[in-house]
């Protein structure tokens, strides 16, 4: 049997383990949204950064990739996983349907926010988010490389994402004005 990843984010251009292969996916109820204060991988405790997760929301869908892992490495992806995700207990692992872009069902591995969780920061607004992102920098390196490449990999597989496409135009516009 297949294990499916869902990613919405940094598992889009930085899984961290083998892929067999990538499916465009729909997951019902929730959305992407920079709504988790980053304070190991984009930020600090001092200076958190803004990562992506999923907010249940009625009515919502997130578009995104399911990732099938190669076979012979899921115990080893899951611990990769877990490790990665769950650093800080933000993210609860939830094994979720997704809808492939043929109408196949598959359960996959997802991450969601724990809305109770303090690093769960709801209702920023984008010029907020960009102005966070714009100057936070985390042991991964800066906010900006992950939001940059999160909407460059959606739009590459068609799956732009128009609050993403929005910060990262206004982001690119602060950068200059932070950094002096």
């Amino acid at each position: 049997m297949t294990m499916w990843v869902f990613g919405y984010g940094s598992l889009l251009w930085r899984p961290g383990f083998p892929v067999a292969a990538r499916e465009v996916a729909r997951l019902p109820g929730y959305r992407r949204s920079f709504c988790m204060r980053s304070i190991h991988y984009r930020g600090t405790t001092d200076d958190p950064g803004l990562v992506l997760a999923l907010e249940a929301a009625a009515g919502a869908e997130c578009r995104g990739m399911a990732l099938a892992v190669a076979p012979g490495h899921e115990a080893a992806t899951l611990d990769m996983l877990r490790e990665r995700e769950l650093i800080s207990s933000a993210y609860l692992e939830r094994d979720l349907d997704v809808t492939l872009a043929d109408g196949c069902e598959v359960r996959a591995v997802t991450y969601v926010i724990d809305p109770d969780h303090q690093q769960y920061c709801r209702g920023l607004t984008l010029e907020e988010q960009a102005h966070i992102i714009a100057r936070a920098v985390g042991k991964s390196g800066p906010n900006t490389e992950y939001l940059f490449n999160t909407a460059s990999h959606l739009a590459e597989a068609g799956l732009s994402d128009p609050d993403l496409d929005w910060l990262s135009e206004r982001v690119r516009l602060l950068i200059p004005a932070q950094s002096g």
